[in-house]
């Protein structure tokens, strides 16, 4: 694959030498080159079994970087039920990192984790300090989240909780940079519930939250976009989502980051790695720096280490095939995301402080989001041209800026349908290969 225009694939500065930071100077220079990089979700609490699986990240025929995924114990804060089931050897779906040792942490990095094959701690808490804190002592210096992104769709810890908790995570986090280190954090507001928001809240919440980590003192950010229904307002999405981070974070070093589809997921292992390829494809049209991959037995239970590589040899394969193109015509995405960021904005100078407010009066809202915090009054519906589409936006600020699609609005078995659109779309066609022979 040639390399890119850089300044399309990372939105940072490019002047000066590149500040400390394995994983920010790794992508920096992916960057610079124009290569996807893929990365798995990786995680298991065997700390041989989780090394073996990085070493098999790095050692795939991709361009990777590594992933220690936590356990959903150590999500709820939860260490001590997570250090039980560590020693008692009960399974977890997810490495333990605050309650291993430290030297055990640093054990299985140590080989492996470094400039040429950084590592990233992915968590999904709300309230990440004992986190942030355990992966500063074990040598890394990334992660991802965000006080939204990883509040709404986890559980009920309230709104203001998370802000507070991910304000004061942030500033841990942006110590290290007296120390020459550039952390790096990833927003998750591009991801909300999986599937079903519509691409403008998510490109919205992904820049307020890119824009809430600088505020709290970080210059490396990612921000993310998971692939939904369309791939053509995917593209568009994608698009205004670099538009609206250049405009909102100029004096940091940025790039784009997509996800496979998160919701219900393709059963067949075609399908499956269908839906794989197609996202590279997206990420290579559109210029993002990096795509997080899912697998075949992504439907049915935890993957193995060799099926995460064969997700992540899929995607390079993919990704060789595919090359940058222009932005497709503009159906008001990048709008709808722009008056909803800078509804938000007028709340309140600080930013933790304008999504609580944000929330609480409806100007963001996300379908189907049952948190106490989130209104619940927006839907949304798939077209027959299969665009995720809004059927109520509630109190968004939105206007006539959102084209709304009253008429169709989803009934409990239009919801289920809308729920599996994609895994049978991408099953269906491997179905009938399957009866075919």
């Amino acid at each position: 694959m040639p390399p890119a225009d850089p300044a399309s694939v990372d939105g940072g500065p490019r002047t000066g030498p590149v500040p400390g930071g394995a994983f920010h100077r790794f992508m920096d220079a992916a960057g610079r080159s124009g290569t996807l990089v893929v990365q798995p979700r990786m995680g298991f609490a065997d700390p041989a079994r989780m090394r073996a699986g990085l070493l098999a990240t790095r050692d795939a025929d991709a361009t990777t970087v590594g992933t220690l995924t936590l356990d959903s114990f150590t999500r709820v804060g939860d260490y001590a039920a997570a250090a039980r089931a560590a020693a008692q050897g009960h399974p977890l779906n997810g490495y333990p990192l605050v309650s291993m040792p430290v030297a055990t942490t640093t054990g299985l990095l140590d080989g492996v984790s470094g400039e040429d094959f950084p590592v990233q701690v992915r968590h999904g808490s709300a309230q990440p300090g004992r986190i942030v804190e355990a992966l500063i002592d074990a040598g890394l210096d990334a992660t991802e989240g965000g006080p939204v992104s990883y509040c709404l769709p986890y559980g009920r810890t309230p709104l203001a909780t998370s802000v507070q908790a991910w304000r004061d995570a942030c500033r841990t986090l942006a110590t290290l940079r007296a120390s020459g280190v550039e952390p790096h954090l990833e927003s998750f507001g591009g991801c909300m519930l999986g599937q079903l928001c519509p691409p403008s809240l998510l490109v919205a919440l992904s820049v307020l939250e890119g824009m809430f980590f600088r505020q709290n003192g970080l210059r490396s950010i990612s921000l993310s976009y998971a692939q939904q229904t369309s791939a053509r307002q995917d593209e568009e999405a994608v698009h205004a989502l670099r538009a609206l981070a250049s405009e909102h974070l100029p004096d940091t070093s940025w790039h784009v980051v997509v996800y496979v589809y998160m919701g219900v997921y393709p059963e067949t292992r075609p399908g499956a790695l269908a839906l794989v390829a197609d996202a590279a494809r997206l990420a290579v049209r559109t210029g993002a720096a990096r795509l997080i991959v899912k697998t075949a037995a992504e439907a049915a239970r935890i993957p193995s280490i060799a099926e995460n590589v064969t997700a992540l040899e899929t995607a390079t394969s993919a990704a060789h095939s595919a090359r940058r193109t222009a932005p497709p015509p503009s159906t008001g995405i990048e709008e709808e995301a722009r008056v909803l960021v800078e509804a938000v904005l007028g709340l309140h100078d600080d930013l933790g402080q304008a999504l609580i407010r944000a929330f609480a009066r409806g100007y963001l809202d996300v379908p189907f989001c049952l948190h106490p915090d989130n209104a619940g009054r927006t839907r949304s519906v798939i077209s027959e041209q299969g665009r995720l589409e809004w059927s109520d936006t509630g109190s968004l600020p939105l206007g006539r800026t959102a084209a709304v699609h009253r008429s169709r609005r989803l009934t409990s078995s239009g919801l289920m349908r809308a729920l599996q659109h994609v895994k049978a779309r991408y099953d269906g066609p491997a179905d009938s290969l399957a009866r075919a022979s």
